[in-house]
């Protein structure tokens, strides 16, 4: 990594050169996280998740509407235990990932071993704002909703939708300002509220360009997962052909195993991809961040032991702030 401040293109370019250069590892805990949380979905999809009711193909439009109406409350419940798996995923990459990055930017061994026990004392607090994150923009949203909702009517749906937006911009603004939380978290053993208060700080005046990586980095890996997930998708339906008959007639489609591990591989995949990528670009960015605004270039320059920069600090990790 070029030891000054990044482009776009050097970010992007560090988080993939990060996961070819240390591959064994990063796979090894994605690969792992992946087909943990996929097993354990494909379970609970399986056995514990209730039926949504069946949308009958010969109904009438208002009678598909209030079939549709009374399968929302399931379908809903449905999605509860999908987000904890998420966040659960999401969890231990960050957790593990993050010091991989900033293991490779040290320019310091990178093994699972070494980046477990570097990540193993951040857990609890990472999972404090792993939970408090969702709860904020659940929030959010919460008091952009409910004012229109307790209204009635048709000015409070109208009350309800433009809070509903502003509630989604907020959130959207508070993701961002945020963003840095996680490695500010785990590299520099802030507490969960001192985290997020550290990246505002590092995303002041820079809530644009850092808005615009982001998105570009997620577009960048969900158009990736897309094209890693269409083949087996394909293969899964030409595999379960009740699955796609049931598609086909616009009827509730009953999945079998087979449908479900073959797109469950595909899931795998893309997530080995994604996960990396993406907490790459983070770390990398509240990197950057530090370039910029702490001249942290310096200190990375002798903690790699650059010619002409003296010699590193004795003792203690370069990028804990000081």
């Amino acid at each position: 990594m070029p030891l000054r401040p990044l482009g776009v293109g050097e970010i992007l370019d560090g988080a993939v050169s990060t996961l070819r250069a240390h591959w064994r590892t990063v796979l090894a805990i994605t690969v792992t996280v992946s087909v943990l949380v996929q097993v354990a979905q494909l379970l609970v999809d399986r056995f514990l998740l209730p039926q949504a009711p069946a949308i009958s193909p010969d109904a009438s439009q208002s009678e598909r509407i209030d079939q549709a109406t009374e399968a929302l409350p399931v379908n809903l419940i449905s999605m509860m235990p999908l987000l904890l798996l998420g966040l659960v995923a999401s969890f231990f990459t960050t957790a593990l990932l993050t010091f991989v990055v900033s293991r490779s930017v040290l320019g310091k061994p990178v093994t699972f071993s070494e980046v477990w026990r570097d990540a193993r004392p951040r857990f609890v607090p990472l999972l404090g704002l792993t939970l408090l994150l969702p709860l904020i923009s659940v929030a959010v949203m919460t008091a952009g909703i409910v004012p229109g909702m307790l209204v009635g009517s048709v000015g409070g749906s109208l009350l309800a939708v433009f809070g509903g937006l502003a509630g989604l911009a907020v959130m959207l603004w508070l993701v961002v300002k945020f963003s840095l939380a996680y490695s500010a978290l785990m590299l520099e053993r802030q507490g969960v509220v001192a985290s997020l208060r550290r990246s505002a700080r590092l995303v002041q005046g820079s809530w644009w360009r850092i808005f615009g990586i982001l998105l570009l980095t997620t577009l960048i890996t969900v158009v990736v997962a897309v094209i890693v997930s269409v083949p087996f998708m394909l293969i899964a339906v030409l595999a379960d052909s009740e699955s796609l008959a049931s598609i086909l007639s616009g009827s509730t489609p009953q999945f079998s195993w087979t449908f479900l591990i073959i797109t469950s591989i595909g899931s795998v995949i893309s997530s080995a991809i994604m996960y990396p990528v993406s907490a790459g670009v983070t770390v990398l960015l509240y990197v950057d961040q530090r370039i910029r605004r702490e001249a942290l270039d310096l200190e990375l320059a002798r903690a790699a032991g650059v010619s002409g920069y003296g010699s590193a600090a004795s003792g203690g990790d370069i990028l804990p702030r000081s």
